[in-house]
């Protein structure tokens, strides 16, 4: 399966770091460029097996599971039901603790793997998949960074 990688180092703890990333409602859409609407489905807090909408801010929908939620280090989503042309698609966030300069902080490194639909267009709908999911993780994870500098995000906490 293709896959795209992202990262960034924040002068953050993991627990904040991973608290920002799961931020939700108006929080959430302050900051993160990918998302028009999202929320919970029958829950009132993530964890593993909820279910969350998310609308993009580009257009498609997609209904997605948490597969894993460890907070401070790590959570994992997979697609239910999306857009016509992923067959499969998933997410893993990782919050790892790491000092730069003596600075305590965090390495978040994000990744998205999918499959196209139908398999045979795979071929072509791989590269432009790398370049367009490549491109949205990259811009996301540099406005995750510089929410986790925000005192309104931080605050929100």
């Amino acid at each position: 399966m293709p896959q795209v990688t992202a990262q960034a180092w924040v002068a953050a703890d993991p627990a904040t770091a991973f608290a920002v990333s799961q931020t939700t409602g108006e929080v959430r859409l302050e900051w993160d460029p990918f998302i028009r609407h999202q929320h919970l489905i029958d829950a009132d807090r993530p964890g593993t097996g909820v279910r969350t909408l998310t609308k993009a801010r580009v257009g498609p929908t997609m209904i997605s599971r948490y597969v894993s939620y460890r907070p401070p280090t790590s959570v994992g989503m997979t697609m239910e039901k999306g857009p016509w042309f992923f067959a499969a698609f998933g997410g893993g966030w990782r919050f790892t603790p790491e000092d730069r300069d003596g600075v305590a902080g965090t390495r978040a490194v994000w990744k998205y793997t999918w499959s196209a639909r139908p398999s045979w267009l795979g071929p072509l709908a791989d590269p432009i998949g790398r370049w367009l999911l490549g491109r949205e993780i990259r811009a996301r994870i540099a406005a995750f960074a510089r929410a986790c500098e925000d005192p309104e995000v931080l605050g929100a906490l």
